[in-house]
Formats: structure tokens, C-alpha cells, sequence
């Protein structure tokens, strides 16, 4: 039985509670915001049915316009005097907040039939929304792109054969995601699937986090410490930033590549796993073979099979895509305002190069959820307007390090400035993050 939440400043006439319970609502009814939040609490309401009987003063409404204006996901319908139609506070609600409006004295058969059409729409979005995840998400990516169709085949392909998986692309194409999805689809699913990030640790500590170390093996070392190859022995181990391995543990790295067997730090004994590699680079590897940076016999054991990311520049028709993915999953954890995207918002969307790629679109569309105070995202919002007109060229350095701040701020404001969680989530050492914020001049101040 559908579910109706009726939040009233008045008692409710029982023959209207009688006629919308024949028509097949089980109704639910509050008079005060203590009695809302539980109900709204212990149960979940597609619709809701708003009846003010008086505005007089604002302040005894108040706690229904919240209410309607937290839960944005509901279809609202509100029953009000023609004097709230003159408060501009109810007004604005009604348009931004409501399906449909009734005027008191309400007309129950009219009203009945609102209330349905409402419970309809709701049906019919999550609907859509099911058939289009369908369609357009495989392997937890978005994107209906020849290129990124060409990305899952590939994907498909390395998750049928256990051999090392070379991923390239540019910072924010969905690199470590492609290897979640290698691992997820392949026979190694039920085992860990552990990540290193290669670039985020001092060469003289990788040693330890690839491979471990035996208690006493330096000084700090007081216990053992297994390392990430033994903990993701059965699975996969990811290594991200393959390009910035420092030459000695290259030389380790392709030695356990090719004899299966490490060797802890401070330990004589071998240790055998049985670890898929998956490794990913935003750099021209090739390049760095040639400059003498990168061993020749590593990178060819890394790239059995290789797949590229692609830039979202390259999948023009995904961008508007994934800024209503975004929208749609960041307004379900924010209190907002906003139902969508401007027309003006959405061609500033697709003009835009995108340097940070999927990741800077992420984290824009994030923040415009947040800062939005109007009932449609504009480019400001998404801070888009100015660099959208007469944009000169960036270098890939640049591109990059913005890309960086932004996910790197946009953490912070989600974490509320919890640099613990913030480190966690990043998947860096507080230490790192201390250092990036330094870099990028990210403070508390200045977001």
C-alpha cells in the first residue's frame, strides 16, 4: 500500500482521512516537527500532502517548510489559504518544492487524484533512472562514448585472463576504477584487492609498504609488518603511478614478477604469492623507457595487456551524462535548493575542456551542490563562467595540479577539515596531505 505523510498546523477533517485511505494510502499524520522526524524517520514517503490553514504569524510554519525543503526527493503537495498565496515565503516553496497545490476548502476527488499522479511521477523517475543506469553504467563507470565502450570490452578481455594489466590515461579518467572492475569481474574477485599509490611515499618507505619488513629490520621497525603484495596475495595488487617507482624496488618489483617469491625486509627467507599486478600511469611510459627512468624488462612484464583511459575532452557525449550522475548522487547526501542544471550551465558543461577530467567534473558539480542557492546550478555555481570565455592553453602540469586542488578541497569540505578522514579517503599519509595543502596553499580561510 502506498505510504502518505500529511503534515498539518490544524486538525484534519476524519472524512478526508477516510476518503484518501479508500483510495489506497495508508496515511501517516503530524501536527509538530518532533512527531514529522520520527515518522519521517521509520518509514519512507514518496509523497506528502502539506495542509496550512493559517500563515499567521510565518515563524508557527516554519518547521513544516523545513521539513518539506529537507526531504527534496518526496513529491509535496500543499493545501493553503488564499492568504498564504500571498506570503512570498510559501509561495517559493510551492514552486520550488511542490508537485501541485490545492486552496482550502480542499475537494477530496480532485485532491485524491493529485496525490496519485504525484505517487506516478515518482514511479516513473526511479524508473528512468533504473533503465538509464542500465544502459549507460558498466563496470561502476558512466558513459555511452564509442571510446568508452571501446574501455569496457577491454576491461571485459583483462578480466578473463590472469595476466599483468597495464592501465595509462590522463589524472582523473577512472584509472583505479578500471582496475576495481579487472578485479571484481575476473576469478580473483573473492580475494583482497589492495592499492598503492607509488608516487605518495618516500622511496626509502615503499620498500616497506610493498613488501614488508621483519621486526628490527631498521630502526623504528619494532614488529613485523606485512606488507601490500602479501595482503593482496590471491587477488590483486594495484600500483598506481607506476612511472614514479623509485629504479631499486624496480628491479624488486620485476624480480617478484618473474619468480613469484619476495623477500621482507630483514628477512632471508622467500615468500611466495600468488598476485595479479595492475598497474596505471598518467605518464608517456614509453618516454620514460627511452630517457633511461623506467626499466625496459619491467615495462614490458607490466604491459601484457593495456588499456587507456580516456580523457573526458575525448567523450564530449558523456560530460552531460555524468553531471546529472553527480547531481543526482550528491543532492541525496545534501541539503539543497537546486533541481538541476541551467541551459546556461549545461552548454558551459560541454564547451569546457575539462583538463581534471571525470574527477574535476566530480568535484565541481560537488561544490555547486553545496554553494547553490537557487533552484537551478548556473556556471557560476560551477565556476565555470570565466574560464569557459577566451581560456588560453594550459600545460599538462597545470591541468594537473588544478585537478589536484580541487579534489584535495573538496575532501576537506566534506570532511569538514578532518584531516584524518580526509588523508583516508585520498588514500595518502596525513603527513602527504599536510604537504599538498602546503603546496597548493589550501587552508581552512581560503575555501
Amino acid at each position: 500500500m502506498r505510504k502518505l505523510l500529511i503534515l498539518s498546523t490544524g486538525a484534519v477533517e476524519e472524512t478526508l482521512i477516510q476518503q484518501i485511505s479508500a483510495a489506497d494510502w495508508e496515511i501517516y499524520w503530524a501536527e509538530d516537527p518532533g512527531q514529522a522526524r520520527t515518522l519521517l524517520t521509520e518509514h519512507s514517503f514518496e509523497v506528502g500532502l502539506a495542509i496550512l490553514f493559517s500563515c499567521e504569524p510565518e515563524r508557527s510554519v516554519q518547521w513544516l517548510i523545513d521539513l518539506i525543503t529537507a526531504r527534496r526527493k518526496m513529491q509535496w503537495v500543499m493545501a493553503l489559504s488564499r492568504q498564504c498565496l500571498d506570503r512570498k515565503l510559501i509561495t517559493g516553496v510551492v514552486a520550488e518544492h511542490c508537485y501541485d497545490y490545492h486552496t482550502l476548502p480542499i475537494e477530496s476527488p480532485r485532491l485524491i487524484v493529485t496525490l496519485g499522479h504525484a505517487y506516478g511521477m515518482v514511479a516513473l523517475a526511479e524508473n528512468s533512472f533504473r533503465q538509464q543506469r542500465e544502459l549507460e553504467s558498466q563496470y561502476g563507470m558512466i558513459g555511452n562514448s564509442p571510446v568508452m565502450q571501446t574501455l569496457f570490452r577491454s576491461i571485459q578481455k583483462a578480466a578473463e585472463v590472469d595476466v599483468p594489466v597495464l592501465i595509462t590515461g590522463e589524472s582523473g579518467t577512472g584509472k583505479e576504477q578500471s582496475a576495481r572492475a579487472i578485479h571484481e569481474y575476473s576469478g580473483r574477485a573473492a580475494a583482497p584487492f589492495v592499492g598503492m599509490n607509488c608516487a605518495a611515499l618516500p622511496a626509502n618507505l615503499i620498500q616497506s609498504e610493498l613488501f614488508g619488513h621483519e621486526k628490527g629490520a631498521f630502526a623504528g621497525a619494532s614488529e613485523r609488518r606485512i606488507g601490500h603484495v602479501e595482503s593482496a596475495n590471491g587477488g590483486t595488487l594495484f600500483l598506481d603511478e607506476i612511472g614514479d617507482l623509485a629504479p631499486e624496488l624496480q628491479a624488486n618489483l620485476l624480480r617478484f614478477l618473474e619468480e613469484k617469491k619476495f623477500h621482507r625486509m630483514g628477512g632471508a627467507k622467500p615468500i611466495p604469492a600468488n598476485v595479479r599486478i595492475v598497474a596505471a600511469t598518467n605518464t608517456h611510459l614509453e618516454q620514460t623507457v627511452r630517457d633511461g627512468r623506467f626499466r625496459e624488462d619491467l615495462y614490458y612484464r607490466l604491459n601484457v595487456l593495456h588499456l587507456r583511459t580516456p580523457s573526458l575532452r575525448e567523450r564530449k557525449g558523456d560530460v552531460e551524462l555524468l553531471a546529472r550522475y553527480f547531481f543526482n548522487k550528491f543532492t541525496v547526501e545534501t541539503r539543497t535548493t537546486a533541481k538541476g542544471f541551467s541551459r546556461d550551465a549545461l552548454e558551459v558543461i560541454n564547451r569546457y575542456d575539462w583538463p581534471g577530467n571525470v574527477r574535476e567534473l566530480m568535484n565541481r558539480v560537488r561544490r555547486a551542490v553545496l554553494l547553490s542557492e537557487g533552484p537551478y546550478i548556473t556556471p557560476k555555481d560551477m565556476e565555470l563562467e570565466r574560464r569557459s570565455l577566451g581560456r588560453g592553453f594550459v600545460t599538462l602540469d597545470e591541468a594537473r595540479m588544478a585537478a589536484d586542488r580541487e579534489v584535495i578541497q573538496a575532501t576537506l569540505l566534506r570532511t569538514r577539515f578532518n584531516i584524518a578522514r580526509a588523508a583516508n579517503e585520498l588514500s595518502v599519509s596525513r603527513m602527504t596531505l599536510y604537504r599538498l595543502m602546503e603546496k597548493y596553499d589550501i587552508r581552512r580561510d581560503n575555501i
